[in-house]
Order: C-alpha cells, then structure tokens, then sequence
C-alpha cells in the first residue's frame, strides 16, 4: 500500500506564468471574436449581393419584350403545354442563355399557374416550380433563401406582365425602380395581379456565392495572427517586468511577507525606516516617527529629505554607502555593509544601524534600525561617576591605611605620645583629603564627594579643580542622577579643554549655588575655550573622532540640556571664552534640591545673577 504523502505534488504554476496564459487566453478570444464577427458581417454581405444580383437578372429576363410576349401567348392560349417543343424553343434559349452570362444556378420562367416554361433541367419542363410562385403572380417582387430541386440558394421572383404599346416596362430595367432592397423581408407590388402572366426565378448556389468569403477574408486572417504575435510579445514582456517587480515572489508569498512584515516591525522595541535606491519611504513603523520626533502623518510614500530629519540621517540613507574605515586598503565595513551611528534627535539619544538591501544583486534601498539609548546613556554617565567616586574613596582608603600602619607602628614601638600628637594632627586636618581647592566652601555630601571624586580625576591629568567663591549650598541633593550626568559632563569638558590649553598650570572653577529647589551650576575651564557656537549644542554624531574638539565633542552636551530641560531647566553657554579663561557653561536643574528646615534663623543671602547665557 502506497502512502500518499510519500508522493510527489504537482508543482504549482507560477502566478507570472498563469497571468501570461491568461492573457494569451483574453488575447486569442478576442481575435476569434473578432474574426468570428468580420465573417458574419461578409456573410450577410455576399448573401445581400447575391440576392441583389438574383433580383437585377430576374428582373432583365421578365422585362424583355420577347419573353413578355412569349409567356402571355402561352398564358393566355390556355392549351397544354408541350414540354419538347417548349425545350427547344426561344424561352428556354434565352434564360440558358441569362443563366450561363451571368453564372446563375438556375433562370426559370413559369407561366401564371407556376408551370415552368423555361428551366435548367429540360425534363422538369412542363412540371409545377417545388417552391411556391404565389408572390410574384400577385404583382410582388420578392428575395428569399430557399430549397428547390436544385438545392438551396439565394433567388429572386419578378412577375412578368402582360406587354402593352405604352407599357414603361418595355425596357430593359423598367422594373427597377419598384425592385425591394437586398435582404429585404417584404415583398414590393410592382404590377396587378390583373396584368401578371408568369413570372421569372433566378437562384444562386451558396458556393458561387460564398465563393470570395476565403479571399476576402485572408488579410482579416492575417490581421489577427499579427495581433495573437503581439499580444504573445507583450505577454511574455509583462509577464518578465512582473517577475522583476515582485522579484520573483508569488502572491501568497507577497501576502505572507506583508503579514510578516507588519508583525515584525510592530512588535520589535526598535524604530525600522526603510528607504528605496530613489529617497523615497517604503517601509516605517509606528515608533520611529516617535523616536525621530516627526508630525503626525502618512510618512511611507514621502521623500527622506523632506521628513525634517538630521542631515546626518539623511546622508546615510541616500548619499553614497559609507567608506570603510581607514582609507584604501584598511579592514573594515565595506560599501554595503552595516553602518552605526548615535544620533541625538530631540529627546532621544539614538543608535541608528543603517544597512543597504539588495537581492539577487538588485540595490533595493536602505534600512535604517534605530534604538532609543536615552536612558541607558544617562545610566552609564551615572556609572561612570559612581566609578571615579570609587576609585577617589580607593585612593583615600589606601591613603587611610597608610595612617593606621604609622600609628600601628608608632605604638608597637612604645611612642605613644608620638601616636597621639599624630591622631590630633590628623583630627585637625582631617583624615581624608581631595585635590580640591577651598572644598571648605562646599558641606553639601553628596557634592562634596562627586566633586572630590572629579577631583582626583582631574588631578591624574595635572589639572586642579576649585569651588568658587559663590558656592552656596545649604539644601541637600535629591534628584543625585540628573546631577551627576549634568555637572560630571561639564566637569569633565572643562577638563579635556584644560588639559588641550596652554595655560600652566591648567585648572576649572566650578560653583555650585541653590535657590530653593533649584540649583545653579558653572563650570569654567582655562582652555582657549570654543569657537563653533551655533553648533555646539547640535552635535548630532557621536563618531566625530576630531581631536581638536574639546567641547561638544560627542552627544553630552544635548543629552545634558535635554535632562535638565526635561524637568523645566536649561544648559547654556555663559561664554565663549576670554583674556584670562576659557569657555563658561551654566546650567539650572529645577527640582534637583531640598531646601533646609524653615526653622532656620535667617534665609540665605539671595544669589547673584547668573552669567548672561549665549544661545546659539
């Protein structure tokens, strides 16, 4: 027993290979339909030719005088017909004669009672016509298809009157113009029944009349074939463009990479922007327009550049694929390869992956896959000062140690004394000690030991950081995250741009100061201090590996503004620079302290104006 799984299934066809056999199919039924009506209209065109033909030989034998007067003697006499004497008599002569000049099936002449006087068959002479002549004896000409002893054929049926010294009709054609039309159903009074002697049938066989149908036809025939050619041509051409354009994908294939597609980019935490070889959005998920900050709108059909998005963003979806890093020769990325930048777009702090797509070596366009780092970049800020708070408080616990070595010492050796006036030296000056100048100025924990921290940081560079006259602090730190990414990322410009000055020995100043809830932060450094002003705060790219930017180098400086505005305040350049410093960045953090109990004695002395904010 054979397993019917086992068996192979019968290949499925192709839809590019279906559409083209249904447009053959379309194609051919319209060229036999066409065909099939051109032959109709010739067929009902010879048929009319053919009894018009019947009815203008007809009605030339009845008009001659000759038979006229002939058929009315024999009408007329009333004696039996004698069927040798009338075969070889001038009747029969003449429409022998009409029938083979004009190549008719048959001329037949009856008298008024239907008997024929004239017929192609001497033998049925003398015999009543098989088809009825009642029409014609009544005075009507008549056009008909009908079946005699001769077979079927198109004929026509003129009553012959009896001739007269002032009858119109003695000419040839008299009766014409009282003739019906070819084809016509009716039939046309053109004498008296009083005045009808007999009358004239003249038929023509289908094939004499059909007889040009093939000849006629041939170039219609032609015609067609050249259009089944074409239609053939433009077919198969079709079918190759739509294989092109679906890249060779079936329609239920189509429709499950559409399903797909929407669950995809509906269910991944990223931002996907797809963009074709022209600049135009194919493809856009509902959370990059979010991420992006675009208007709210259709966005798929719209070209990239007139989105409103970063320049940066834009170059790499239409410019050219990015070099491989290194120049000519190097390891890298190559021209089709991903490319990863961080952007800082609004709110949000960006890792765009950009990656060409092709497919069987078709360029398809761009994909563009963006994650929001906002928050893991603040965290890692965050981290990162927590790390230089630990290896300050490393510094001090090895420095600690070595104290309580030299006073473990001093009393395995009996100096007590000597123990003791070192415990109150250190008492005095305090155990631990950070490279900060005046940091009396500061009592605020958590800022005394962030500072502190930066402190040592800063001295491992040979740059010394200073608190400022106007620190005040009497409140205490509640929000220490958005601190600590705000003032670590000024502090630690102020001392890249020490460091890259040419003053010696380099130094920052930075003052703290709170009103209320808020509080007041300026960070001055001794470096040449910044030139790119309307730009310092736009720096979008991540990956600028210039060496000579010290500040805005990098996405700190908008990830800064942004948490600070994010709760209702601001990071601004106080200045660009002077004679005796460097660059001055201010920055307010609403919300960010506690005030002290209002039992206090007397409120804090009102702070002093902070330096005039230079926006770009």
């Amino acid at each position: 027993m054979t397993d019917d799984s086992s068996r192979p299934r019968p290949r499925k066809r192709r839809f590019a290979t279906e559409v083209l056999l249904l447009q053959l199919a379309v194609v051919t039924v319209i060229v036999v339909l066409t065909s099939a009506v051109f032959a109709a209209i010739a067929v009902q065109r010879l048929a009319r030719e053919a009894e018009s033909t019947a009815l203008a030989v007809a009605q030339s034998v009845a008009s001659d005088t000759d038979v006229r007067a002939e058929v009315a003697a024999l009408s007329i006499d009333g004696t039996p017909l004698d069927g040798e004497a009338l075969a070889g008599g001038d009747l029969q002569r003449t429409a022998v004669a009409a029938q083979l000049r004009t190549g008719a099936l048959f001329v037949v002449i009856t008298d008024d009672r239907g008997v024929r006087l004239a017929h192609p068959d001497a033998e049925r002479i003398g015999e009543r016509v098989s088809t009825s002549p009642d029409a014609a004896l009544r005075g009507e000409e008549v056009v008909s298809w009908e079946r005699g002893t001769l077979g079927e054929s198109a004929r026509a049926k003129v009553p012959i009157v009896t001739p007269t010294a002032d009858d119109p009709r003695a000419g040839s054609g008299g009766a014409a113009a009282a003739a019906p039309s070819a084809g016509d159903s009716e039939a046309v009074r053109v004498a008296d029944a009083a005045d009808v002697v007999g009358e004239v049938s003249v038929g023509y066989a289908p094939a004499r009349v059909y007889e040009t149908l093939a000849r006629d036809s041939l170039p219609v025939i032609g015609m067609a074939l050249l259009a089944l050619a074409v239609g053939v041509v433009a077919s198969v051409l079709i079918r190759r463009r739509l294989d092109r354009l679906t890249l060779g994908l079936q329609p239920e294939e189509l429709s499950a990479l559409v399903q797909n597609q929407q669950a995809v980019l509906g269910g991944v935490a990223e931002g996907v922007l797809a963009v074709s070889r022209d600049g135009v959005v194919t493809v856009c998920n509902d959370l990059a327009p979010r991420l992006l900050g675009l208007d709210p709108g259709p966005i798929v059909g719209r070209p990239v550049d007139g989105l409103g998005l970063p320049g940066v963003l834009v170059d790499l979806l239409t410019g050219p694929p990015p070099a491989s890093p290194g120049g000519a020769g190097a390891v890298g990325r190559t021209a089709d390869g991903p490319h990863d930048t961080t952007l800082v777009v609004g709110p949000h702090v960006l890792l765009v992956d950009v990656r060409g797509v092709s497919r069987d070596g078709v360029d398809l366009g761009r994909v563009a896959v963006m994650r929001d780092r906002t928050a893991v970049e603040a965290l890692t800020r965050r981290l990162d000062a927590v790390g230089a708070m630990t290896t300050a408080l490393r510094a001090q616990r090895h420095e600690f140690a070595n104290r309580l070595h030299a006073v473990s010492g001093m009393l395995e050796l009996g100096r007590t004394e000597q123990a003791r006036s070192y415990l109150a030296d250190v008492l005095d000056h305090g155990p631990l000690r950070y490279p900060v100048a005046h940091a009396d100025r500061l009592t605020e924990p958590y800022l005394q030991a962030f500072l502190g921290a930066k402190g040592v940081e800063a001295a491992e560079r040979g740059v010394l950081l200073k608190l400022g006259p106007e620190t005040l602090v009497s409140g205490v730190v509640v929000e220490p995250g958005d601190v600590t990414t705000v003032l670590g990322n000024l502090v630690d410009n102020a001392v890249r741009a020490a460091v890259a000055g040419r003053v010696s020995p380099a130094w920052i100043e930075v003052e703290v100061l709170d009103d209320g809830t808020d509080l007041h932060l300026s960070v001055m450094d001794s470096g040449q201090g910044v030139d790119e002003v309307d730009t310092l705060f736009e720096r979008l790219r991540a990956d600028d590996d210039d060496p000579s930017r010290v500040h805005g180098l990098g996405f700190g400086l908008p990830l800064s503004r942004e948490i600070a505005r994010r709760r209702g305040g601001d990071v601004w350049l106080g200045s660009p620079g002077g004679d005796d410093h460097g660059a001055v960045f201010c920055a307010r953090l609403v919300g960010a302290v506690q005030p002290p109990a209002p039992s206090a004695p007397s409120a804090p002395p009102a702070p002093p104006a902070p330096p005039e904010r230079i926006e770009p």
